[in-house]
C-alpha cells in the first residue's frame, strides 16, 4: 500500500471513529445519569406515590402525553431533556415536596381535583 492510500485509509478511520464517538456519547450520558435513585419517604408517601404513579401512567416511565413525560406526568421543561428512571424520581420527588410538602398532601390534592 503507498503512503497516499495509507493517509486516505486512516484519514477515513479517524473520520469514522469520530462519527462513532459522537453518536456513543449521549448514550453513555445517559447511562452515567442512570444510577439507582433511594429516596427516604415514609411507608405513608411511598404508597402514595405508588398510587399517583399509577393514576397518571400505570408505573410506565415511557408514557408521554404531549409534554408530560413518564410515570409522574412530569411536564418536559422540569426534566431539562433527560428521561431517564433516576432522573423522573429525582424531579418527581422534588416538585412534590416544593408543591405539596409530601406525597400524602399531594394524593389529597389528586383526589380533589384529579391531578397534581
Amino acid at each position: 500500500m503507498n503512503f497516499k492510500k495509507l493517509v486516505v485509509v486512516l484519514m477515513s478511520a479517524l473520520t469514522l471513529f469520530g462519527t462513532f464517538e459522537s453518536v456513543v456519547t449521549p448514550d453513555v450520558a445517559s447511562a452515567k445519569t442512570s444510577k439507582v435513585y433511594k429516596s427516604n419517604l415514609s411507608k405513608a408517601n411511598q404508597k402514595a406515590k405508588a398510587w399517583i404513579a399509577y393514576r397518571e401512567s400505570r408505573g410506565s416511565y415511557k408514557v408521554r402525553n404531549g409534554q408530560y413525560i413518564g410515570r409522574y406526568q412530569l411536564s418536559a421543561a422540569y426534566l431539562h431533556g433527560d428521561w431517564s428512571k433516576t432522573n423522573q424520581e429525582k424531579t418527581a420527588d422534588r416538585y412534590v415536596k416544593n408543591r405539596y410538602g409530601s406525597w400524602v398532601n399531594a394524593k389529597r390534592h389528586w383526589l380533589s381535583h384529579g391531578w397534581y
